[in-house]
């Protein structure tokens, strides 16, 4: 099947701003290239600089985004050492379409909760009042979409997204903006200019993050030795996330 010229244009900048953060990174004499899924983004930017401070020789470059879009820039060539992402079936679209040798480990979880602005100036209160709200949605293709519509179907809420945003972070920032009513989102991505609503426990569901070495290179090994370890459980958890 061929590409959309839309698609393949929105491939090719992809590559060139992950291109453009790899060059304007650091000069340290060993780069180890993260590709880590936008809702991680806090975490490895901390992570990051704890390392960093600890090896000043090495260079961590952090590429957060939709684990799709982290997927499709690994298809197309884009190089990265370590791949995390928001659930295990794009970890294994990922494994399946490019040369990743290693066995994915569960790094954290996390589950989702209704985002509306501070103060929930519409008295949102349950996943039912999202029929009438004006509510933005992760993609499909997006594991806090996908997981999205698992829970409003579970609650059997119909809900016709305003937009469809290709990272968890972005459906967060619309409703901070006042963009939307309210939308889905990792319980971590909940700002000081957002509130939770909880969703019910009957349809809770529990996103795993698996993390994997891409290649074999030692310094990165080093890394997720330290992201996987006792200063990565401290980061998670300070971030609101569940341990394995």
């Amino acid at each position: 099947m061929h590409r959309s010229r839309e698609s393949v244009v929105a491939r090719i900048a992809s590559l060139i701003g992950v291109s453009i953060a790899l060059g304007a990174c650091g000069s340290g004499d060993d780069r180890v290239v993260v590709f880590a899924a936008s809702s991680l983004t806090d975490v490895f930017e901390r992570l990051e600089t704890e390392f960093e401070a600890a090896n000043p020789d090495v260079d961590i470059v952090v590429n957060a985004a939709g684990s799709s879009s982290l997927v499709a820039q690994l298809t197309d060539g884009a190089p990265a050492d370590i791949l995390v992402t928001a659930d295990p079936d794009t970890m294994e679209r990922a494994i399946a379409s490019t040369s990743i040798a290693g066995e994915p480990a569960v790094l954290a979880r996390n589950g989702l909760v209704i985002a509306v602005e501070r103060g929930n100036p519409l008295a949102i209160d349950s996943l039912d009042d999202l029929s009438d709200a004006v509510v933005v949605l992760a993609a499909p293709e997006v594991p806090a979409g996908a997981y999205a519509r698992e829970v409003l179907a579970c609650a059997g809420v119909d809900v016709e997204p305003a937009s469809l945003e290709q990272s968890v972070r972005s459906v967060a920032a619309k409703v901070a903006l006042g963009e939307a009513d309210a939308g889905l989102v990792y319980r971590t991505d909940i700002s000081a200019d957002l509130d939770a609503v909880e969703v019910p426990a009957a349809c809770q569901i529990s996103a795993e993050y698996p993390i994997v070495l891409v290649g074999d290179d030692p310094v990165a090994r080093r890394f997720l030795s330290f992201v996987t370890g006792s200063d990565g459980a401290r980061a998670l958890a300070d971030a609101g996330f569940e341990l394995p």
